[in-house]
């Protein structure tokens, strides 16, 4: 079976191009009648972040228009061969005959052509969060990171997973760098406040956002699973934590209500989603460095974006309610 890759991101097409290239289908647009036959529309993405309007002109032939429409869904992945051009000032893909559109098979991609790749060595912050499990000098808190965190199947896909959906670490390995992050700076915290627990710091850092392995998902997008939506990860983390803790026998309770509070209250705010505010000093910690880490991300990851887009030296961002500075 053939396999397709990605020879040329969105944000590269220029007007005039000739393409025969692959696409994720973001929004599924409707099927309507033209004066020489029937055609419909799609908004195409791929890793780059941008966004492409699509139109197939096909013939009068409804029924065989509307087989290629029903063969596709939001999130395929698509082959299309057509031409870049531009209409009302936005770039825009058309295929007219004889190119054509046709959903791809998952073994005939690859995701990563579709959701953005890490810029660091995942590799290497898989260590540096090995490294501070090792540190930790509570044997039983040492004993539930392990169990989580040197289980192969665990690892494999903690490499792997995004962080968000969107604005921050949305990317292959985004968790695993935004918890890495998180970890940063709580140690960074502990030198500045030696009294503070080491031990909880490091697992607050490295649990704190544990139940997104259960509430997003990467298909040919980063989406929420059924679970994700309905439960959220705050409640599928400490769901999950607190069955792990339940198996190391002679855990101390204490420790675990404190170690499932960093969970609950790493939002910081009930307004932002936190069933609770923190408590004690090493779950603030936790919820300011989770803080830096999406709020640094979000806004340099809004610049760079924005560059693309214009010359100016600022941009209004709606998140935000306010100007960005670029330059």
């Amino acid at each position: 079976m053939e396999k397709f890759r990605k020879k040329q991101q969105i944000s590269a097409l220029e007007v005039g191009e000739q393409i025969d290239d692959v696409f994720v289908v973001k929004i599924k647009k409707g099927m309507s009648e033209y004066i020489k036959g029937y055609r419909f529309n799609l908004l195409l993405s791929d890793n780059s972040g941008k966004t492409l309007d699509y139109v197939y002109w096909g013939p009068k032939d409804e029924k065989a228009v509307k087989g290629i429409y029903d063969s596709i869904k939001s999130d395929s992945v698509v082959r299309i061969q057509g031409k870049v051009a531009s209409y009302n000032d936005r770039l825009q893909l058309a295929t007219n005959a004889p190119f054509k559109i046709e959903v791809l098979k998952e073994e005939q991609y690859e995701k990563i052509d579709f959701v953005k790749p890490s810029k660091k060595d995942l590799n290497k912050m898989y260590v540096e969060l090995m490294d501070s499990i090792r540190s930790v000098d509570n044997e039983k808190i040492k004993s539930l990171l392990m169990s989580i965190f040197n289980d192969p199947v665990i690892a494999d896909k903690f490499r792997k997973h995004p962080g968000a959906i969107e604005i921050h670490h949305n990317w292959i390995g985004g968790l695993l760098e935004h918890t890495v992050e998180v970890l940063r700076y709580a140690q960074l915290s502990l030198q500045q406040f030696p009294s503070l627990d080491k031990n909880l710091l490091i697992a607050g850092a490295l649990l704190h956002d544990i139940g997104k392995l259960e509430e997003l998902e990467v298909t040919s997008r980063i989406k929420g699973t059924n679970k994700g939506q309905l439960t959220g990860h705050l409640v599928l983390g400490i769901i999950y934590v607190s069955q792990k803790i339940d198996e190391i026998a002679g855990f101390d309770p204490k420790i675990k209500d404190k170690i499932l509070h960093m969970l609950t209250s790493h939002h910081g705010k009930h307004e932002y989603g936190s069933p609770k505010e923190p408590m004690f000093p090493e779950a603030l910690v936790i919820y300011y460095a989770d803080e830096l880490s999406s709020k640094i991300s979000e806004m340099i990851g809004f610049i760079e974006s924005a560059k693309e887009e214009t010359e100016d030296d600022f941009m209004y961002s709606r998140r935000k309610n306010g100007n960005i500075l670029l330059r």
